[in-house]
């Protein structure tokens, strides 16, 4: 199992801590017994120069050289999760330590992107395995600012006539909408008796909206409506006035939408968007169900954040 902590600063010691080839100690080990030629494979980290002293220094030298010494045309050594996912995921856990700057960021995916793309097989599996920790919800290192600039670092790196950037160009423009701080995409959606509506135009109580994207027939959309709908908390705060809900259901089955309705817990708006949405790609939808939390203004304050980390952002006010 890849590990989810690293310890920073071990990390940046150990690459400085190196045995020269040559030394007594090196010859000494090489003469050992054979075992030692079949130990295990450690990831190949840079050796960060003993001049550098300062440890933002050798922080800012270890991620722009992480990859050096990996050779991604080794398929063995691709394939070797204790070594390839845990250092990717070493890679990313030291970018996302809220210290790194952005250009450093840049510069670190920009130099790690130029390396692998060389390598058929190798772009295969690091392309699939940033985009399942980097931009799957369920995963503990889930994280679109990253994702974002990975992906402005890997499309430079492909011919332009590579199909692939088309794709990625479309995730690059819903990465950039909806973001915390920015206003909320508007879109129309309908109610049970057909009047149409607008998220502009819906009533806000308390200077806050929790907007859900659903649809019934969705196994995990289930579960985590069945967890609204049991918390007597968010109950209470609908009732009380103290936020509004706003549920809309993004797919185009009206007779699967009407027959899941009366389900719904009692104060919460729920619509149809008539698969609008989708369609326009005004939000990523990449996993259902997809919260959001809104100000009265309609402003973003949550984008896409799981159901316990908007309660308690909710019970922070």
């Amino acid at each position: 199992m890849i590990r989810l902590y690293i310890y920073i600063g071990l990390i940046l010691f150990l690459t400085s801590c190196y045995t020269k080839p040559g030394t007594a100690e090196a010859k000494e080990r090489t003469h050992t017994d054979s075992t030692v030629v079949q130990q295990q494979v450690q990831f190949p980290f840079p050796e960060v120069p003993v001049t550098l002293t300062e440890s933002e220094a050798r922080k800012s030298y270890l991620l722009t050289h992480y990859w050096d010494k990996f050779n991604f045309a080794d398929t063995i050594l691709v394939n070797n999760r204790d070594v390839t996912e845990q250092g990717f995921v070493n890679f990313i856990a030291l970018l996302a330590d809220g210290t790194s700057q952005e250009d450093l960021i840049r510069k670190s995916l920009e130099n790690w992107c130029r390396r692998f793309v060389s390598s058929e097989y190798a772009s295969l599996k690091l392309m699939d395995m940033a985009d399942s920790y980097l931009y799957n919800p369920n995963s503990p290192f889930y994280n679109e600012y990253l994702y974002e600039i990975y992906l402005e670092s890997l499309t430079k790196e492909f011919p332009e006539e590579d199909l692939r950037i088309s794709r990625y160009n479309f995730i690059l423009k819903l990465l950039k909408r909806n973001n915390p701080g920015s206003q909320a995409t508007d879109f129309t959606y309908y109610l049970s008796d057909g009047t149409r509506r607008t998220l502009v135009s819906t009533p806000v109580k308390n200077n806050r909206l929790l907007l859900l994207f659903y649809d019934p027939e969705c196994e995990s959309c289930h579960e985590v409506l069945l967890q609204m709908a049991s918390d007597a908390t968010l109950a209470e705060a609908v009732r009380n006035g103290k936020l509004s809900v706003l549920a809309v259901y993004t797919e185009g089955n009206d007779e699967a939408w009407r027959k899941a309705l009366p389900d719904m817990p009692k104060g919460w708006i729920v619509g149809t968007d008539r698969e609008a949405i989708k369609l326009g790609a005004l939000y990523d939808l990449k996993a259902m169900p997809s919260l959001y939390l809104l100000d009265g203004n309609k402003r973003v304050v949550l984008k896409d954040a799981s159901y316990e980390r908007i309660v308690r952002s909710i019970s922070v006010r």
